[in-house]
């Protein structure tokens, strides 16, 4: 077996390694693998191989990488997701809401929450408001 086999053997594994951790670190070194494997069947020597492997990686993973990461994981602003997504949507009141009394629910996507309203005032069972904040597990709430 050629040394550049065992670069691309390498190579082959930090680009699987890559495959399940999406950190876009792995791959860096992949590239420098990769690199070295062309370096070593063009005759370079061991000591050329593992300098051309540092420099590669530390160039790809300085520069690259960063450029990378910003532009491919860039997640919108506008996708809310778990308990932020019911922000801004309509409950029905299951249980009175009173301050004084420490009582209040509502139901909202076939969920029960623990409920304050917004202006301290209170709201009938039944009565359709809109969730405007969310705290741990209480809502505050606003007469629609």
């Amino acid at each position: 077996m050629e040394i550049y086999h065992i670069w691309l053997i390498v190579a082959i594994v930090l680009v699987i390694v890559e495959i399940f951790t999406v950190a876009f670190g792995a791959v860096c070194f992949a590239i420098g693998a990769g690199a070295s494997a062309i370096a070593a069947s063009l005759g370079a020597t061991l000591t050329w191989q593992i300098a051309i492997f540092a420099i590669v990686s530390f160039i790809i993973f300085a520069f690259l990488r960063p450029f990378a990461l910003r532009f491919l994981n860039k997640k919108s602003a506008d996708v809310k997701t778990n308990a932020e997504a019911i922000i801004g949507k309509t409950a029905v009141v299951s249980e009175r809401i009173d301050m004084e009394q420490h009582t209040g629910r509502v139901a909202i996507d076939g969920d029960d929450w623990k409920a304050v309203s917004e202006d301290n005032s209170v709201i009938e069972k039944g009565t359709a408001v809109e969730i405007t904040k969310i705290d741990s597990i209480i809502v505050t709430v606003k007469k629609k």
